[in-house]
């Protein structure tokens, strides 16, 4: 009883001894999602299957992740953000562990959609723990260490990855998370239990919930699908039929429920919503230029796949150095001011990676992309700070879970449009359809992919012109 008072007296007492076990669900997160890429075609060929079905192993992750963050961010506000939390550390370790027994592809992606909803679990509550953690005066330096954290696990996944693969087996890579996760959660369990108060009673809203889910199931594997059956098998249009059912279903659910699964009110707070935009906006360019790099790096100027990995390790660096920084910065001048620059930024090193040809050196490619990862780590944390700093620390969970939502709508539109659009670009300047590098036409990949680039800094410019209004718009009338 009297940890629980002294929790109440003061709730920032524990705040730098919780963001390491908070940082460390970031960092798992992002380096299970990296560090399986590299071990796909050994998995590929240990399981007996092909490519095409062997990429389910990711896809998977990322559809399930969607599919219930934002119920978890809702069972947090209303149980206790550090419960679901730490059910998040058990569930992904579990998962884990039945990843590395899989014997064939189905249950491994079975395993994967359970290691998927413990990582929604504290996805889920990791910002919003952060923001409820620390006062508003250190927040933005405490979600810039988050920012960090997630980078360094995108940063590390490649290379952990491949050193598991290349000395033991691809199993080793999902058992590499069962002792992380061990540490998490009883580190957590020690610190965590006076942060589980519930804010919220009601019953639960459950046709919103599955309307949800099978909206996001059904968009997301028709996106992630569409240019391997194509865009007018009945298939595809099937699913996108039922997803913008179900999305209409959906909202009339939510005007209508007591206890509403996404709080539609929260969109009117026109600094939490243009911060998501500006986020999804900021995750779709970022994406055109990781599913186009490696191509271009391969295909175009010929290097090892170990090469192109080296050079594409600078976007990550520049923003695990930079987003501390941001954050910092953003408690003392401002979160919008950064995101500005950091959105301009971005757009700069968009428009700089559509001017590269065939002979380019590779220290254009590492300025360019560190450029693009300097304006992505002065975006992100200050950018957090405007979302969670938007809403009453009630509704902390629900919001740190629509952002990391939106993060993932930003990764699949990105994938998806730049794809359509480069094939699409390429096949013009060809003249006939290609839906795949054709040999011997290094320049119609570079039309295409300089429209792509174009594109994404369009998009990009898109979030920085928004910022700019709603900023003139906040000033006070120079009269």
């Amino acid at each position: 009883m009297m940890t629980h008072q002294t929790a109440i007296q003061d709730p920032y007492a524990k705040r730098w001894k919780i963001l390491p076990v908070v940082i460390l669900s970031g960092f798992m997160a992002t380096l299970d999602s990296s560090i399986v890429n590299v071990a796909l075609p050994v998995m590929a060929e240990n399981l007996g299957v092909g490519l095409n079905s062997i990429q389910w192993v990711v896809t998977s992750y990322l559809i399930a992740i969607s599919a219930v963050i934002v119920l978890f961010g809702k069972l947090g506000d209303r149980f206790g953000k550090a419960r679901v939390f730490l059910w998040g550390y058990l569930v992904f370790g579990i998962g884990s562990l039945m990843c590395g027994l899989s014997p064939n592809l189905g249950f491994l992606v079975f395993s994967r959609v359970v290691q998927a909803v413990g990582a929604a679990m504290f996805m889920a509550s990791n910002q919003g723990l952060t923001a409820e953690t620390f006062p508003a005066n250190e927040r933005g330096r405490a979600l810039g260490f988050l920012g960090t954290a997630v980078a360094v696990g995108m940063l590390a996944g490649p290379s952990i990855g491949g050193f598991m693969v290349q000395y033991f087996n691809w199993q080793m890579i999902f058992y590499i998370n069962i002792p992380v996760a061990l540490i998490g959660l009883v580190a957590g369990k020690r610190l965590l239990h006076s942060q589980a108060a519930s804010y919220e009673d009601g019953s639960m809203d459950i046709p919103g919930s599955l309307l949800f889910m099978v909206m996001i199931v059904a968009l997301f594997w028709a996106f992630l699908s569409g240019e391997v059956y194509g865009w007018t098998h009945p298939l595809i249009q099937g699913a996108l039929g039922a997803g913008a059912l179900c999305a209409t279903l959906f909202f009339m659910v939510e005007r209508k429920a007591d206890h509403p699964m996404l709080e539609l009110d929260l969109f009117r707070n026109s600094l939490f919503a243009g911060g998501l935009f500006c986020g999804f906006l900021s995750f779709a360019s970022m994406f055109c230029l990781n599913i186009i790099l490696p191509f271009y790096l391969q295909y175009i100027l010929r290097l090892l796949p170990g090469q192109s990995g080296l050079l594409m390790m600078v976007f990550p660096l520049c923003v695990m150095l930079t987003a501390p920084v941001s954050g910092y910065l953003a408690d003392r001048l401002g979160a919008e001011r950064l995101t500005l620059v950091g959105l301009g930024l971005m757009t700069a090193g968009l428009v700089s990676m559509a001017y590269l040809d065939g002979a380019s050196s590779h220290l254009d490619i590492l300025l360019r992309t560190g450029i693009m990862g300097i304006g992505n780590g002065l975006f992100q944390s200050p950018n957090n700070v405007i979302i969670m700093s938007a809403v009453d620390r009630e509704k902390m969970g629900i919001a740190g879970s629509i952002n990391g939502l939106v993060r993932n709508v930003g990764m699949v539109t990105g994938i998806s449009f730049s794809v359509v659009l480069l094939y699409n670009r390429m096949s013009r300047y060809l003249g006939y359809p290609v839906t795949s590098f054709t040999e011997g036409q290094d320049l119609a990949f570079l039309y295409g992919m300089k429209i792509v680039y174009m594109s994404a800094a369009a998009i990009c410019f898109l979030g920085a012109l928004l910022t700019f209004l709603r900023m003139r718009r906040s000033m006070p009338d120079a009269d």
